[in-house]
C-alpha cells in the first residue's frame, strides 16, 4: 500500500508542482495587495487634497456621462480618508457591431475632493505588465492564470486551478500518510521504539546531513508543520474556483443553504450584458429603506451592478472595512434591475450552518479570518508551498538519476558477461 501511495504522491506532485510554485509565490504577495498597490500607485489611489468630498453619486453620474460605452459596475461610496474614488466599469454592446466595445481600461479614478479624473487603468490585464497593472496581474495569475475566454466562457482558468486544488487536497492526505512510521513487525526480536519516537524524525530537519538528505527533510517536515494550513488553502482553492459548478450545489444537497440570487438565476452569455432600467440613485434609496427595515446599522458603503444577472447590490460597511468582519465581506442587499424589487440579503456570519461554512471559504483562504496574523501566516505558507514543490521535484530527479545509473550499470554488467561468453 505504501508503494502505491508513494507512486500516487510522486506523479501528483510532478503534475501540479508548477501550479503550486506560482500560486504559492503569488499568494504570498497578494496577501498585501491593497498595501502594495497603494505603495506603487499613489497617483491613482491617493488624493493630495484636503477638504469635503464630492458626493459619490455625482462621481457615478460623471463617469456614466463621460464613458457612455461602459456600465458602472461598482464604486465604494465612502473611501478611507486621503483615498480617491475608484469607479469600476464593464463594456456595453456596440450597436454598430453587436459586440462589446473594446476598451483599454476598466477602472477610472477621481480625486475625492476636487472630483477631477486622475487616471485610468486596465485592472487585471495580462499584457503589458505596467506599474498600474502589476498587482492585479499577480492577482489574476493566482486564481485563473489569465486563461482567456474560449467557446463562450471565461471560466477555463477557474476550472483548471479548481481541479488542481481538488487534486492537491486529496494529495495532502497521501503525503501525510507517507510521513507515518512503518508498522512494527511482529517478528522483530528486539523491542522497537514507541510510535512517537519513530515518527519524530519526520518532523525534524537534519542540517548535518548531505544536501539530498536536507532537501528530503525539508520536504517532509514542511509538509507536516504546515499540514493544516496546506489542507485549508487547497480545499478553499477548490471551493472558491469551482463554487458555482461544484461546491455550492454539493453543499445544497447535504445541508440547508439559503437561496442565493447569483446561484439561482442563470447569468446571460458573455457579450450580452443586461441594460438596467434603474439608476444607482434609486437603488441606493431602496437599499437605505430596506436596511432600516431589517435593522442593519452600518451605512451604505458601496453599490454595484451585476451585468450578467441584472442585479443591483448595496453593501453596508464603514469606511475602509469593505472586507467585513473576519474577511467575510459586508452586509449585502440585492435588488432587481427592472423593477427594483428586493431579492435577498447576505449578513456576515449569519444564516444556517451551511451558509456560514460557505461564507468562511474566502476568509480561510486569504487568512483574513485571523486578521493581520492570518495574512502573515498565508504569506509564509505561500513560500512554504513553493519550497515543497521544488524539493519534491528535486527528490524525484535525484531518485530518477539513481535508477538510471543502476540500469546502466546492470546493462554494462550483462554486456561484459556476454562478451566473456
Amino acid at each position: 500500500m505504501r508503494g502505491l501511495f508513494t507512486l500516487i504522491h510522486r506523479w501528483i506532485g510532478l503534475a501540479i508542482a508548477t501550479f503550486i510554485v506560482v500560486s504559492g509565490l503569488t499568494g504570498a504577495v497578494i496577501s498585501w495587495d491593497h498595501e502594495l498597490d497603494e505603495l506603487i500607485n499613489p497617483h491613482l489611489l491617493l488624493s493630495p487634497h484636503v477638504g469635503a468630498r464630492v458626493p459619490p453619486l455625482d462621481i457615478i453620474s460623471h463617469a456614466e456621462t463621460s464613458e457612455p460605452r461602459a456600465f458602472v459596475v461598482y464604486m465604494a461610496l465612502d473611501p478611507e480618508p486621503g483615498r480617491n474614488y475608484e469607479v469600476m466599469l464593464e463594456p456595453k454592446v456596440d450597436p454598430a457591431t453587436g459586440k462589446l466595445y473594446n476598451l483599454d481600461f476598466n477602472r477610472i479614478y477621481y480625486d475625492s475632493v476636487t472630483g477631477a479624473e486622475v487616471g485610468r487603468r486596465n485592472w487585471g490585464a495580462a499584457w503589458p505588465i505596467t506599474r498600474e497593472t502589476f498587482v492585479s496581474f499577480l492577482y489574476k495569475l493566482h486564481y485563473m492564470y489569465h486563461i482567456p475566454e474560449m467557446w463562450g466562457t471565461d471560466r477555463w482558468g477557474y476550472w483548471l486551478l479548481g481541479i488542481v486544488a481538488l487534486v492537491w487536497t486529496l494529495d495532502c492526505f497521501v503525503g501525510f500518510y507517507l510521513t507515518l512510521p512503518l508498522r512494527r513487525k511482529e517478528r522483530e526480536a528486539t523491542p522497537s521504539k514507541g510510535y512517537w519516537a519513530r515518527w519524530k524524525p519526520a518532523w525534524q530537519i537534519k542540517t548535518s546531513g548531505s544536501a539530498y538528505r536536507i532537501n528530503f527533510d525539508v520536504h517532509r517536515a514542511f509538509g507536516l508543520w504546515f499540514w493544516v494550513l496546506l489542507f485549508i488553502v487547497a480545499f478553499t482553492g477548490f471551493s472558491l474556483n469551482l463554487y458555482r459548478e461544484v461546491f455550492y450545489p454539493m453543499m445544497s444537497m447535504v445541508s440547508q443553504v439559503t437561496p442565493d440570487i447569483f446561484m439561482t438565476r442563470e447569468p446571460t452569455p458573455i457579450g450580452k450584458p443586461i441594460t438596467p432600467k434603474l439608476t444607482f440613485d434609486a437603488v441606493l434609496a431602496k437599499g437605505e429603506i430596506e436596511a432600516s427595515r431589517q435593522g442593519i446599522k452600518e451605512p451604505p458603503g458601496g453599490v454595484f451592478y451585476a451585468t450578467q444577472w441584472g442585479v443591483y447590490g448595496v453593501l453596508f460597511f464603514k469606511s475602509g472595512d469593505d472586507h467585513g468582519s473576519g474577511g467575510v465581506g459586508p452586509a449585502l442587499l440585492t435588488f432587481d434591475q427592472e423593477d427594483g424589487r428586493y431579492l435577498g440579503r447576505r449578513i456576515p456570519w449569519e444564516g444556517t450552518a451551511a451558509d456560514i461554512f460557505l461564507q468562511a471559504q474566502f476568509p480561510l483562504h486569504s487568512g483574513r479570518i485571523l486578521g493581520l496574523p492570518g495574512r502573515i501566516a498565508i504569506s509564509l505558507l505561500g513560500l512554504a508551498c513553493a519550497a515543497l514543490a521544488v524539493t519534491g521535484v528535486v527528490i524525484w530527479y535525484r531518485k530518477r538519476r539513481a535508477r538510471i545509473r543502476v540500469r546502466i550499470a546492470e546493462r554494462e554488467r550483462l554486456n561484459r558477461q556476454v562478451a566473456v561468453v
